[in-house]
């Protein structure tokens, strides 16, 4: 075996963390990874598709030894590509990952691979489709528990068997409509077409109530927005490092401390929690100038993000006499009442709409109970369901409702054509999520996020 023999078209890559470890994968793919193996180990026995086996890994350039590995190998079409697969098991050494890599790139028709090629070509070999494709991501990317159980759950097919299903149901209707319009001369009746229309309504119902969904499983991908909501002094910054186990905001007795939005990210009884810390509460501050100004922009801004949050945090003082009332305003269903500083003498607890829970940033009094009653109503409202798999991305959002729309003007049409048309871009926009039909534009979007190696 020679370098010349190499076949193009093989790549390669580290596919596991960057960095000194105790073991680093290099993951080639291609026609040709079995014969750059064969190179490599210098005449050893090869190992058994789908079996480990220890070798010798030697620099076929200089004749020096790289290291002492793990190999193992898959065979086309059974592998993560599709293609034949040679996985490097090596010591996590950086000194031997960059000979290991440099001796592959040295061989001929070996490069390496881009950002998500592996991904890719199990995609263009059929081995996943793009909602399974997006979930490896997805995978990678899980910092929680809920986060991972949604990535496995979508890699395992959940939204891909979804959205094949209402594709098949909706070519059976269009086929239908085609009947009408490819035998026009054998008597067939026009209310053939009729019998379509059933199946494009259940399926413009499934849609929506998929839609309808309050974007529960992009909120759990990207993060649920908790914002601690409160007047100057109340302990709003003190309450989110102490949530945060760690320094995140500048506490201080001086009013105004907090002038911008400031986050951090938690892992919440599973649950991925961006935890916002804002300005003090005070309107009249509102179109300030000067220094007056700036904490007037992160008061507008703390209004804001109470609005656009998951779930607010009120945060009241209890050795106050009187109840803010600007703060008490922002209260709906998705809001949780606190009232701090439970160690000095509570003035006002009895004048509260609702119970609150009664804490001390000071003392951590009662922080547990706040912890679960967070954890909880986040639970309620997150719950990962295999009967029901959410969306996740944007992307998918965008080609069901176009698909809802196909299916709107399909049931106000009366010829059968222009009904077959609608119903033909329909099934189109289905397809795009999963890659079945025009998906060429979409490739280099979705790949482009992955890290090399994957």
């Amino acid at each position: 075996m020679t370098l010349d023999t190499i076949a193009p078209d093989t790549i390669f890559a580290l596919s596991s963390a960057p960095g000194k470890a105790g073991v680093s994968i290099i993951r080639v793919s291609g026609s040709c990874a079995w014969q750059s193996l064969e190179v490599i180990t210098k005449g050893q026995a090869l190992p058994e598709p789908r079996k480990t086996k220890v070798a010798t890994l030697t620099n076929p350039n200089e004749g020096d030894i790289i290291d002492h590995a793990m190999i193992i190998g898959f065979k086309a079409p059974h592998s993560f590509t599709g293609e034949d697969i040679v996985e490097y098991h090596c010591h996590g050494s950086p000194a031997i990952l960059d000979e290991l890599l440099a001796v592959l790139g040295t061989m001929k028709g070996h490069r390496m691979a881009g950002h998500g090629e592996f991904t890719r070509r199990a995609f263009d070999n059929g081995c996943l489709d793009l909602t399974e494709a997006e979930a490896i991501a997805d995978l990678i990317d899980a910092e929680t528990k809920i986060q991972k159980e949604q990535a496995l759950l979508q890699m395992g097919g959940a939204l891909s068997s979804l959205y094949n299903g209402w594709a098949e149901d909706l070519t059976r209707a269009l086929a239908y409509v085609e009947t009408v319009i490819d035998f026009p001369d054998e008597d067939v009746p026009d209310t053939e077409t009729a019998k379509a229309k059933p199946a494009i309504e259940k399926l413009q119902q499934d849609i929506s109530f998929h839609l309808n969904d309050d974007r529960r499983g992009e909120r759990l991908r990207n993060g649920i927005q908790l914002a601690v909501i409160g007047v100057p002094n109340v302990g709003k910054s003190s309450l989110v490092n102490l949530l945060a186990q760690r320094d995140v905001a500048i506490v201080s007795d001086m009013a105004g401390t907090t002038r911008d939005v400031i986050e951090a990210h938690l892992n919440l009884g599973g649950y991925p929690v961006i935890l916002a810390d804002t300005a003090g509460l005070r309107p009249e501050q509102i179109g300030s100038e000067g220094q007056e100004g700036i904490e007037s922009e992160g008061i507008r801004r703390a209004i804001k993000k109470a609005k656009e949050a998951d779930i607010r945090i009120l945060v009241f003082d209890a050795s106050k006499q009187e109840i803010d009332t600007n703060t008490l305003d922002l209260m709906d269903e998705n809001s949780v009442l606190v009232v701090n500083k439970s160690d000095l003498s509570p003035k006002a607890i009895d004048m509260f709409p609702v119970k609150p829970i009664l804490i001390s940033t000071k003392t951590g009094e009662n922080i547990d109970q706040l912890l679960s009653v967070l954890t909880d109503k986040i639970a309620k409202e997150f719950t990962v369901s295999r009967e029901t798999p959410s969306l996740t991305r944007e992307r998918h959002r965008q080609n069901l409702e176009e698909c809802g729309r196909f299916l709107d003007s399909a049931l106000g049409q009366t010829q059968p054509e222009l009904i077959a048309q609608d119903l033909r871009f329909a099934v189109n926009s289905l397809g795009r999520i999963t890659g079945r039909v025009d998906v060429e534009d979409l490739l280099d979007v979705i790949f482009k996020d992955f890290c090399i190696g994957k």
